[in-house]
C-alpha cells in the first residue's frame, strides 16, 4: 500500500466494511446453494453513491474491488481524487446516464448497467471507439412498467440490441432491472424471472448476454435464486447513505 492510499484508508471502517461485506457475501452463498448454483458466478457490486473516497479506499482494503456509482460527475471526481487507487477498481455506472455525461462514464466504467436507448448507446460507442475500446454495457429493461422509471420495455429490448449489434465500441454483455419498490422481496421474484426469461428470448451464441444486473440490499438473496450474476448492494455494506 503507498503513502497516499495508507493516508485515505480508515482502518476502524475497513473492519467494519470487511465484516458486513462477509456477511453479505454469506448471504449470497447461502443462496446459491439453496438453487445449486456456483457462488463464483455471483459478484457483489458494492455501491458507494454519496460516500466519500476515503469509504471506498477503505472498501478495497478490506477486499472489495467492485464498486458502483449512480452519478457521472461524482465517479468522475472519486476517480481524481483516488488516483492510482481508482484503477485497482472494476467501477459499475449503476444509475441513469444522460448523453452529456457518458463523456465521465464510457472507457472509465467497466461495466456501464442501465443503457435504455439508441442515442444513450449511439454516444457511449463513439466515445468508446475514439479511445480505440469497446465498453461493455448492459441494456436496463423496465419489467415493471414503471412510467417514472428509464429502462425498455421487454418488448422493445430486442430492437435495442440490434441497433447495438451495429454499433462499433459498444458490446451489449446482458441486461438489468430493478423493479418497482416491494413490501416483499418475495414480491420481486416475479420480475426477476421475467428477466431472466426475456434474456433467454433475446441470447444467442454469438451474444450470449451473460450477465444480469438484479438485486439490491433489500431484495438480492431472491436475485440471486433467480439467477443475478450481479448484485448491487450499499446500505448493508457501508450503513445509511450520507444525505446529499
Amino acid at each position: 500500500m503507498n503513502q497516499q492510499q495508507h493516508h485515505q484508508v480508515d482502518q476502524t471502517r475497513v473492519a467494519e466494511i470487511r465484516d458486513r461485506f462477509g456477511r453479505a457475501r454469506d448471504r449470497v452463498e447461502k443462496a446459491c446453494a439453496r438453487t445449486g448454483r456456483d457462488p463464483g458466478e455471483v459478484t457483489i457490486v458494492a455501491v458507494t453513491k454519496r460516500h466519500a473516497p476515503v469509504v471506498i479506499a477503505s472498501a478495497h482494503a478490506a477486499g472489495i474491488d467492485h464498486v458502483g456509482e449512480n452519478y457521472a460527475q461524482e465517479m468522475r471526481d472519486k476517480l481524481a481524487e483516488l488516483g492510482p487507487l481508482g484503477s485497482q477498481l472494476t467501477w459499475h455506472f449503476v444509475g441513469r446516464l444522460q448523453r452529456n455525461k457518458v463523456k465521465y462514464v464510457a472507457g472509465h466504467a467497466g461495466l456501464i448497467h442501465a443503457v435504455d436507448s439508441a442515442s444513450l448507446a449511439r454516444e457511449i460507442a463513439r466515445r468508446a471507439a475514439k479511445m480505440q475500446l469497446t465498453q461493455r454495457v448492459l441494456i436496463a429493461v423496465n419489467v415493471g412498467g414503471e412510467e417514472q422509471k428509464g429502462g425498455v420495455s421487454p418488448e422493445d429490448a430486442g430492437a435495442l440490441l440490434a441497433t447495438i449489434a451495429e454499433l462499433d465500441g459498444i458490446e451489449p454483455a446482458g441486461l438489468m432491472t430493478m423493479p418497482p419498490l416491494a413490501a416483499s422481496p418475495e414480491d420481486n421474484r416475479g420480475h426477476f424471472r421475467a428477466l431472466v426469461a426475456l434474456r433467454d428470448r433475446l441470447r444467442t451464441p454469438d451474444r450470449p448476454l451473460a450477465e444480469l444486473s438484479m438485486g439490491t440490499t433489500d431484495d438480492f438473496e431472491v436475485a440471486v435464486e433467480e439467477g443475478a450474476t450481479l448484485v448491487r448492494i450499499g446500505t448493508a455494506i457501508f450503513g445509511p447513505r450520507p444525505a446529499g
